[in-house]
């Protein structure tokens, strides 16, 4: 379940009668609950912190996997990303909370919006310091969505993945999570890695998988390390090609067309192609001026990030980014956005039309 909050905090004096208020929707725009506290005696930061502490709450205990909170504290945001340093001991365990109950979703986004754009939650809080007390509005019932009750991916036959891995795996273990907590009805049939000395190598037989090593270096040429790549792939009996970090072109075959997906931590067409990966990827972006990157999942071609898009997901680029605050924050959208198109192959809702990909939607 994906959901959006707008949170907000204020204090009348600083420190001064407080209040903080949240509203969380769905990804359809409709309203889940709106809430605000009235806290007594508070500082603004404080206020903001409580919002946020309880929009998180609110949104676990309704079983939101991926989260987007938006707020118009910049100074809680920039704290939240390690860009400002928590000083106050007041703020302290409000910070350790917010942390550790961002670590219970798959995702969870916290984005600073200017104050016009927060408009609902700072209504309430006003609401709330007014009257002093606790405010929670009513919103209509909502109406269950097909996938409410039931796990996506729920069919008969599990997916066999084969996962092509070139480096730490966090991508593997990022899919071996959602298998666990049941969003994928699939399993991994075997690992293999490009290089024998990557964290992803250990970490995938420490999670008890079948894990081959297939070093381009080893092979004559391009086919035939592409041939040995089949073999293993064929000998696990593998449904999909998942490349989590993988990067070396291979020979795909004929078997194999729309059977093979690909991640990039950019927005394709653009950033990719040969020695764009990793780091290069978000220098590039940065160096370009971009206000806005993401990550793209692709059916694979025998060519560096060509082949039809299947999803695509965004995230903004900060004025202070740096490449590696800018990669963890593309990642975060990596988490989701493959195991969604993963789930789209494993219940048939792909259709691939010319270069593009087209995606059958509940009904």
């Amino acid at each position: 379940m994906r959901a959006v909050a707008h949170t907000d905090g204020g204090s009348r004096g600083n420190p001064g009668p407080a209040a903080a208020g949240f509203v969380l929707e769905d990804e359809a725009g409709r309203k889940l609950r709106a809430k605000a506290f009235f806290l007594g005696q508070a500082t603004n930061n404080v206020a903001e912190y409580t919002a946020l502490v309880r929009a998180l709450e609110a949104a676990r205990q309704m079983g939101v996997l991926d989260l987007t909170v938006y707020t118009d504290s910049e100074l809680m945001v920039r704290q939240i990303q390690g860009q400002y340093k928590v000083k106050s001991g007041l703020i302290q365990p409000l910070f350790e909370q917010v942390q550790e109950l961002r670590s219970g979703f798959a995702s969870c986004l916290v984005v600073h919006v200017t104050r016009d754009k927060n408009t609902e939650a700072d209504r309430l809080v006003n609401k709330a310091l007014d009257a002093g007390e606790d405010i929670e509005e009513s919103v209509p019932a909502q109406t269950p969505s097909p996938r409410t009750g039931k796990q996506r991916g729920a069919c008969r036959k599990k997916l066999r993945l084969g996962v092509l891995i070139s480096g730490g795996g966090r991508t593997l273990l990022n899919l071996l999570e959602c298998i666990k907590r049941g969003e994928l009805n699939a399993e991994v049939s075997v690992v293999i890695s490009s290089l024998s000395t990557v964290a992803g190598v250990e970490r995938a037989r420490n999670a008890g998988l079948p894990v081959k090593v297939i070093r381009r270096k080893d092979h004559s040429d391009l086919d035939a390390f592409s041939a040995k790549l089949d073999e293993e792939l064929a000998a696990a009996n593998v449904d999909l090609v998942v490349q989590g970090g993988w990067l070396c072109l291979w020979k795909i075959p004929p078997r194999y067309e729309n059977r093979v997906m690909n991640i990039h931590p950019a927005l394709l067409p653009s950033f990719g192609g040969q020695g764009m990966w990793g780091h290069h990827v978000h220098e590039a972006v940065l160096a370009a001026g971009c206000k806005v990157s993401g990550c793209t999942v692709h059916f694979c071609t025998n060519e560096y990030d060509r082949g039809p898009i299947i999803v695509q997901r965004t995230c903004p680029v900060l004025d202070d980014d740096t490449a590696d605050t800018l990669a963890e924050r593309v990642f975060e959208q990596e988490c989701l956005a493959y195991p969604e198109a993963i789930g789209f192959f494993v219940e048939g809702r792909l259709r691939v039309d010319g270069n593009r990909v087209r995606i059958k939607r509940d009904r």
